[in-house]
């Protein structure tokens, strides 16, 4: 099974595309190194205050990749202080 959380960021501060890549990079890092998930901005790139990043597991379980990604999203709203969740959604294929 494959599964994905999808979370929409708004960054009310950046006034570039180089300062928004400058605050994302490292919180998908993070998210990779932490919590072993596949990471990359998915959309809105071209957007200096708004980004969608998408992280990805497998496992045969589905409950596990429930478990694990609802564990990253909660990460995310107590950790990252660089803007505001606008919307997360978890998708299991």
């Amino acid at each position: 099974m494959l599964a994905t959380l999808t979370i929409h960021l708004h960054l009310p501060a950046c006034a570039s595309l180089k300062e928004k890549r400058g605050r994302i990079k490292p919180l998908i890092s993070r998210l990779h190194r932490e919590f072993n998930v596949s990471v990359a901005e998915m959309d809105s790139q071209d957007k200096w205050q708004e980004t969608v990043i998408t992280c990805a597991m497998v496992n045969s379980d589905a409950v596990t990749l429930q478990q694990s990604l609802q564990s990253v999203a909660k990460w995310v709203e107590a950790n990252w202080e660089d803007g505001q969740i606008i919307d997360e959604k978890i998708e299991i294929i």
